[in-house]
């Protein structure tokens, strides 16, 4: 083959693999831009972090009181790390306690006159109940989201005065310290287990429970954030399965020896 003819061969052998290469690299690319546009594919995995709008208001006095314990079934919120960066939640946002122990980001909004600058992180620790009873300031009667805060987390974002405020709010994963903790209650044949220091998502949507003699059982919620079940697991070590409301699920196995008992907290070492 003559010189010139091989050149020509060349540089139509280069056109013809430029024509078949270029749309497979473009598609590809396309695919990964689609991806990466698309609603939930962050870090923040399934949860939804966009910012909505709400009221808030306060209960209790500066010091916390009146915001322990609470109908997710949390006792004290200082040993079990919420401290007062807590708040009850209307109904619409309760969920019947499945957001128990989700954590949220908000600040005060559109109200100059009584807004303070800045954003404050709480946790879902309480519900703050409808009263069908009353026809003004129906600030927990459904469809109203609303958060009932402890006064010293109101007191970041709005003056004490406002009372009541309009603000906007977003889930945030929960950044928690140490292990998640597993605290049993109930009796032999009636086993209830509070899971609390849930980190990521935080609220807890199916718990399993294992013994060291039997499989995977799949535990009931109760209340709040109780999970039950009438399996009898006395005497046995005893490990959890846990799932968020984003779909992660971590195993915690061997937390409790076998000589357990009642009212104890044990440390599921980590966490999510």
């Amino acid at each position: 083959m003559k010189l010139l003819e091989k050149m020509m061969y060349v540089e139509f052998f280069m056109i013809v693999m430029a024509i078949s290469v270029v749309p497979m690299s473009y598609g590809h690319v396309s695919r990964i831009d689609d991806v990466a546009e698309a609603p939930g594919s962050d870090d923040n995995g399934g949860l939804d972090t966009a910012w909505y709008t709400a009221r808030a208001t306060f209960y209790g006095d500066i010091h916390g009181g009146e915001t322990q314990q609470g109908a997710c079934g949390y006792g004290n919120l200082y040993q079990q790390g919420y401290g007062l960066a807590t708040a009850a939640l209307s109904d619409a946002l309760f969920n019947h306690g499945y957001t128990c122990g989700a954590c949220f980001e908000l600040m005060c909004a559109n109200d100059p006159q009584w807004c303070v600058p800045g954003t404050i992180k709480i946790t879902a620790t309480n519900n703050c109940p409808a009263n069908y009873t009353k026809t003004t300031d129906l600030w927990c009667n459904p469809p109203q989201k609303h958060f009932d805060l402890s006064l010293p987390m109101f007191l970041k974002i709005a003056k004490y005065k406002a009372g009541v405020i309009p603000v906007r709010y977003r889930r945030i994963r929960c950044t928690k310290t140490g292990g998640v903790k597993f605290e049993t209650q109930g009796n032999p044949n009636f086993l209830m287990i509070m899971p609390y220091n849930v980190g990521g998502a935080g609220d807890v949507k199916a718990m399993q429970i294992k013994g060291s003699r039997t499989g995977w059982i799949t535990m009931s919620k109760n209340w709040g954030t109780h999970w039950v079940t009438g399996v009898v697991l006395t005497g046995q070590g005893l490990s959890f399965r846990v799932t968020t409301s984003d779909g992660v699920t971590k195993d915690f196995i061997n937390v409790v020896p076998k000589n357990w008992g009642f009212k104890q907290t044990f440390d599921g070492r980590i966490n999510f």
